[in-house]
C-alpha cells in the first residue's frame, strides 16, 4: 500500500496536468555561515529545475508535516489560506519568494553567483496583511518541509518534491547554560581587582612624590634672598660762586 500511493498521487498529478519534477529541495551548505539560525533557514535555489516552464512564476511553499500529506496547490498564494500572517494557528502553510526561471536559470551555477535563498529574512511585513506572501520569520523551531510550485495563472503546472524535515535552532535560557568554569572566571576577577587596586596604589604614590619633590624644590629656590638694590642717596650741590678778589 506504502509504495502504490506515490505512484496514485504521480499518475493523478499527471492527468491535472501538473508535472512533478525530480527534484528535493536541500539546506544550503553547512559550511555558509548561518545557514540555519532560530528563525530563518537557507536553501539551494532550485537552478535549471523549472527550464520546461520558463513563463511561470516559482512559489516556495513552507508547511508544517502535517500539511504535506493532503496539500492542496490549487489554493492560490495571497489568499489566507496561505498568508504567512495565519501560519501556522490559521493555516498549516504558506507561499512566498515568488520568482520566475530568470532567476533559476541554467547551468547551475557559477563561482560569481550567490544561489542560495534565506527563508525568513523579512521583518517588516510580520503583521501586515497587505503583505499575505511575506518572507518573514519562523514563529518556531519547526519543523517545517518546503517544496516549489509553479503556477501558470492559477494553474498548478510543475512541482518539486518535499524536502526533508527541517528543524531551527533553539535559544538556551540563561538558567540552562553551563555554569562550568566559572570558579575559573571568579578567580580572574579577583585578581584583576587585586592588580587594579595596587596599580592605583602605586599610581598615588607616585604623584605624591611628584609633588613632594616639586613643593621642595620651589623651598629651596625661595632661600635665595634678592640681591639688595645699592641705595643711592641724593646730594644737592651747593653752587660755589667765585668770592671777589680781596681787595689789596
Amino acid at each position: 500500500t506504502h509504495m502504490m500511493l506515490p505512484l496514485l498521487l504521480l499518475l493523478l498529478a499527471t492527468a491535472n496536468g501538473l508535472v512533478q519534477l525530480d527534484y528535493t529541495p536541500e539546506l544550503a551548505s553547512t559550511e555558509l555561515e548561518g545557514w540555519v539560525t532560530t528563525s530563518t533557514f537557507t536553501l539551494k535555489q532550485p537552478r535549471c529545475i523549472f527550464r520546461d516552464h520558463r513563463t511561470a512564476v516559482i512559489w516556495l511553499v513552507v508547511a508544517v508535516p502535517e500539511a504535506v500529506s493532503n496539500f492542496n496547490n490549487s489554493v492560490e498564494p495571497g489568499t489566507p489560506e496561505r498568508a504567512f500572517q495565519e501560519f501556522p494557528n490559521n493555516t498549516f502553510a504558506y507561499m512566498t519568494l515568488n520568482t520566475t526561471f530568470l532567476n533559476y536559470p541554467c547551468p547551475e551555477s557559477t563561482e560569481e553567483d550567490i544561489t542560495v535563498l534565506r527563508v525568513g529574512s523579512e521583518t517588516s511585513c510580520i503583521k501586515d496583511e497587505m503583505r499575505p506572501t511575506c518572507n518573514g520569520p519562523l514563529p518556531s523551531p519547526g519543523p517545517y518541509q518546503v517544496k516549489f510550485l509553479a503556477l501558470e495563472g492559477s494553474e498548478p503546472v510543475a512541482e518539486t518534491r518535499w524536502s526533508e524535515a527541517i528543524t531551527l535552532r533553539t535559544a538556551q535560557q540563561p538558567s540552562s547554560l553551563s555554569v562550568t568554569g566559572s570558579g575559573h572566571s571568579a578567580s580572574m576577577i579577583a585578581i584583576t581587582t587585586i592588580l587594579s587596586i595596587l596599580f592605583a596604589m602605586l599610581l598615588a604614590g607616585l604623584l605624591a612624590m611628584l609633588v613632594f619633590w616639586s613643593s621642595d624644590a620651589c623651598g629651596s629656590s625661595s632661600t635665595f634672598s634678592k640681591p639688595e638694590l645699592a641705595s643711592v642717596r641724593r646730594y644737592n650741590t651747593h653752587h660755589v660762586y667765585d668770592q671777589p678778589a680781596a681787595r689789596l
